[in-house]
């Protein structure tokens, strides 16, 4: 997953829960400007303990997986 990808998903998780960036951006400690870039993959360096505090407040999580060549299930199933 790059920049782009991880924004988007950021920003569909979070209008999924029906919170605007300023809310969110609030919550999070962060500016809106911020998770505005990061939403847009226009920022590469929001630092771990952010990412993680946005997501966590998303209901969601990091999980590490080992690289593979080889598509998952999940990127066959959505056409990725």
């Amino acid at each position: 997953m790059d920049y782009i990808e991880l924004g988007q998903q950021i920003s569909h998780l979070r209008r999924a829960k029906k919170l605007t960036q300023e809310q969110l951006a609030s919550y999070a400690g962060i500016s809106r400007a911020t998770l505005n870039a990061l939403e847009n993959g226009r920022i590469g360096d929001v630092g771990t303990r952010k990412l993680i505090k946005i997501l966590d407040i998303l209901g969601f999580e990091i999980r590490l997986r080992e690289k593979s060549p080889f598509p998952t299930y999940e990127e066959l199933r959505d056409g990725e």
